[in-house]
């Protein structure tokens, strides 16, 4: 009888499944290439943490919106033209909305749609000028510094609709405004005036807000990275160009991007300043409001979901071009997918066998 040697670690030698089934211990699962993987309790563990926010916006954000495009193929319940009758149900008219307001008969709507489009880029690029002036002042060490944020972001704290009561006060015909100006100017009447009322309301309420999130992107940034440049010679301008601006772009750029997203569904400020209806200010979010005022609902929805997807393309094409990175730090999850790389082509020189 031949016999042969038995190498360890074969099921023979005692160290196999026998061996695994009589020590009593679960093996691990055993991946590609002989490797033990990891158990899907994290990734379980995540899906549980994440899915009450994914309730809560199911409910306060997917189903409105799923709601309000049912709702805009609906038409009014009106005269029934076929019947002579007052109907009792409202009646699917398919993209009959749509086309209206798209059409021939949608001037109003395109009027909305460019003062929407008119007061987000100049509003949201005062603010932006405005804010980093305001976080670079706020930034300096001086005495009085606790003073003076307070007073910079008291604006921001003040409701809308008192803000529009109080600008309407000093817009008025015998406000402050034109008492500065020395000329009589009525504000909140039809024409480019009441452009520029909304305009100032709208900066000097929300400049704050964007100098406060890049005054906490200025905080995070060394002291010694000015120090070095100052050695190197560079000047104030200099150290802002290369330096600061660079350094801060991240928590700019969400300050913007939320900015934008916010001054495209304007509707309290004009409405409450200048009025209901005025063709100079009117945006789509109070030509929404004024269609379901009158109890015309189909319409009224066929323009909010127009206003949805309007932010959503926004939204994405800020994202998609000026790079923010509002998931999470790219350079980071570069380096994260490096090491994994680095780990895995580690691991299988190991296995090679000798």
């Amino acid at each position: 009888m031949v016999h042969t040697k038995v190498p360890p670690g074969t099921a023979e030698h005692g160290t196999g499944s026998e061996a695994g089934g009589r020590s009593g211990r679960p093996r691990a699962p055993m991946g590609r290439r002989g490797r033990i993987t990891a158990p899907s309790g994290p990734g379980r563990m995540a899906a549980l943490l994440v899915s009450p926010t994914l309730l809560v916006l199911s409910i306060v954000v997917l189903y409105p919106t799923i709601m309000a495009l049912r709702e805009s193929l609906y038409g009014p319940k009106g005269l029934d033209p076929a019947t002579g009758f007052i109907r009792t149900t409202e009646p699917f008219v398919g993209l009959r909305n749509y086309a209206d307001i798209l059409g021939a008969a949608g001037d109003r709507f395109w009027n909305a749609f460019w003062n929407t489009t008119f007061f987000t880029v100049v509003t949201v690029g005062l603010e932006t000028l405005i804010g980093v002036a305001m976080a670079l002042i706020m930034h300096k060490a001086f005495r009085g510094r606790a003073l003076v944020r307070a007073g910079i972001l008291i604006p921001w704290a003040v409701p809308t609709a008192i803000s529009g009561l109080l600008w309407r006060w000093i817009f008025n015909s015998n406000g402050v405004a034109n008492a500065i100006i020395g000329h009589q100017i009525l504000w909140t009447t039809e024409g480019f005036h009441a452009k520029v009322a909304v305009i100032i309301a709208e900066v000097w309420k929300t400049a704050p807000f964007i100098g406060l999130l890049v005054l906490a992107g200025l905080q995070v940034i060394p002291k010694e990275v000015y120090e070095a440049a100052r050695i190197d010679g560079a000047g104030p301008l200099g150290q802002f160009w290369h330096i600061t601006l660079p350094l801060v772009k991240p928590a700019l750029l969400v300050a913007v991007l939320f900015r934008c997203l916010d001054a495209l569904r304007m509707f309290d400020l004009p409405y409450i300043l200048v009025g209901a209806q005025k063709t100079s200010v009117e945006t789509l979010s109070m030509l929404a409001q004024n269609e379901a005022s009158n109890v015309r609902f189909g319409p009224a929805a066929a323009y909010a979901v127009i206003l949805f997807l309007y932010v959503f393309l926004i939204a994405l094409g800020f994202v998609r071009l000026l790079g923010a990175d509002v998931v999470g730090d790219r350079a980071a999850r570069a380096a994260s997918r490096s090491g994994r790389r680095r780990r895995a082509t580690a691991m299988r020189v190991t296995e090679v066998p000798a």
